[in-house]
């Protein structure tokens, strides 16, 4: 049992694992972020230049 342990212990697999997980939500986030304030500003462009024309 203490090997077990010992070894659940010294495995950094998981725990990066973990922070790829963590990292890879934080672009998610950014990304979705950014994508949505891009797309309100095209759309304001794009009715802006609709109504002009």
């Amino acid at each position: 049992m203490r090997n077990v342990l010992k070894n659940f212990a010294s495995d950094v697999k998981g725990v990066t694992l973990i922070e790829y997980g963590l990292i890879a939500a934080l672009i998610a986030v950014a990304l979705a972020t950014i994508l949505g304030t891009v797309g309100t500003n095209l759309n304001t462009l794009f009715t802006t230049v609709s109504t002009k024309v």
